[in-house]
């Protein structure tokens, strides 16, 4: 199978989950200072979220120019995929409301490491379908920004109930850390 509408229909689900995520939303019903303090909670964790999820599509971008075909394997790994992301605006609508609660910290911790299992499955079911020696597979090598990125939210989730703020701290240094481009793939097929 070709790639392409893997590929299109991934980018058409992250946009409407930005989508939703804008609409949840909702502005001061007061104009003045007081209440647009109260809302930056939700703002804060949209901002995150929005981060997020840019990372992801960025970095699913790249995957994608390394593969030359998929499978059903890797639909149903692409589709697991989405379902992690797909719950980011209801975590972030969760958060806001609750003001960084435990719970919410937690749960979202949890959707950022799925959403990070998700991708390392996706990932290695692509270099499965290509070898080894696959491009793909040369790219990607240890992935050991991937890994310490679920080691971080692993110790991140437990952390939301006695310390939320910290945990919420550690989940902004994974998206820190992953905003620094990662040029393996890009180096790979230029080589």
């Amino acid at each position: 199978m070709t790639k392409g509408r893997i590929e299109a229909f991934s980018d058409g689900v992250l946009a409407i989950i930005i989508t939703i995520m804008v609409l949840e939303l909702r502005p001061p019903h007061d104009p003045g200072l007081p209440a647009l303090i109260s809302v930056l909670p939700t703002l804060a964790v949209y901002l995150v979220s929005f981060v997020f999820l840019g990372i992801y599509w960025n970095n699913h971008h790249h995957l994608f120019q390394a593969v030359e075909s998929v499978d059903g394997r890797v639909l149903w790994a692409n589709l697991h995929l989405l379902f992690w992301l797909s719950l980011f605006p209801f975590i972030m609508s969760w958060i806001g409301e609750s003001h960084f609660s435990a719970l919410p910290v937690a749960a979202y911790g949890i959707v950022l490491l799925m959403a990070g299992v998700a991708y390392y499955i996706l990932a290695r079911v692509l270099v499965a379908l290509h070898g080894s020696g696959s491009t793909i597979a040369r790219a990607l090598g240890n992935d050991v920004k991937g890994q310490v990125s679920l080691v971080v939210y692993l110790a991140a989730v437990p952390l939301a109930f006695v310390r939320p703020l910290y945990a919420e701290i550690l989940y902004c240094a994974v998206a820190v850390m992953w905003l620094v481009p990662d040029r393996r793939i890009e180096r790979t097929l230029h080589s």
